[in-house]
């Protein structure tokens, strides 16, 4: 961790907009979705939302550049879900779609909490979505094609709402809760640590200063104390079911070395 990627993190992580969000309804291809993050990412947004009634979640992350990393997605089964919940929180939610109410993408106020809604590739959006949006917005075409690509659109609008955003001097001010700011800095700083931590069921250890852990003797011991103590335990398991006569596959898992 370098003195300036450090520098960089907390520019990045205090100007994130927590009211500025993305909804996809559908939208399958990883290609996609994953321009979708990028532009996320650029813009400032903290949080995607996205939708899948089956199928998993898989962005391409060749498209990405990395941004999924920096971008949290959180994947519901339903578009009611999503909708309903920003809506309660104040949001507006607005759906890039063409029909009688649609107005120009630069004629709305992104200075508002706001989700954009992005329908499926070939089908749009779909009727439960459309028949609970706030309203409808589109982009102007000017050629023979009837629409934008659905991360090209998504980047046109998206860069209205930074615009305005920025003229209104959202970006200068942290918008994030501190206890939740705290976890996403450690998880963007040590993201190696962050993720044995999440494994081993350990807190996360403070930070100093520059990004670095306060105390990475006492975080050493401490993981591999829970590390030896969850092997233990396993292997206490497996001689109780040797010892009822149960067959069991007598190779250990490959648990990770402790670290020093």
């Amino acid at each position: 961790m370098t003195p300036e990627r450090y520098e960089k993190i907390l520019k990045v992580l205090n100007s994130r907009q927590t009211d500025l969000t993305v909804i996809t309804d559908q939208v399958h291809k990883g290609q996609n979705l994953s321009a979708i993050i990028r532009t996320a990412d650029a813009v400032g947004v903290h949080r995607v939302h996205a939708v899948y009634d089956q199928g998993v979640y898989r962005p391409h992350t060749g498209t990405a550049m990395g941004a999924h990393k920096w971008v949290k997605t959180t994947v519901h089964q339903d578009i009611v879900t999503p909708i309903e919940t920003l809506q309660e929180q104040g949001f507006q939610v607005l759906a890039a779609h063409f029909d009688e109410r649609a107005v120009d993408y630069r004629e709305v106020d992104y200075t508002k909490p706001t989700a954009l809604l992005l329908g499926a590739e070939k089908w749009g959006v779909s009727d439960s979505a459309y028949n609970r949006v706030d309203g409808t917005v589109i982009v102007p075409m000017m050629g023979m094609g009837a629409s934008f690509n659905v991360s090209v659109a998504c980047a046109i609008i998206l860069a209205e709402a930074q615009r305005q955003r920025s003229e209104a001097g959202m970006y200068n001010h942290c918008h994030i809760p501190q206890d939740e700011y705290q976890t996403v800095l450690f998880e963007w700083c040590q993201p190696m640590i962050a993720r044995m931590c999440r494994e081993s069921g350990l807190s996360y250890p403070r930070l100093d200063d520059t990004g670095h852990l306060q105390d990475p003797q006492a975080f050493s011991c401490l993981y591999n104390e829970q590390k030896a103590n969850a092997r233990k335990a396993k292997n206490l398991r497996t001689d109780a079911r040797k010892a009822k006569g149960y067959e069991v596959n007598d190779s250990r898992v490959n648990d990770p070395e402790p670290i020093g």
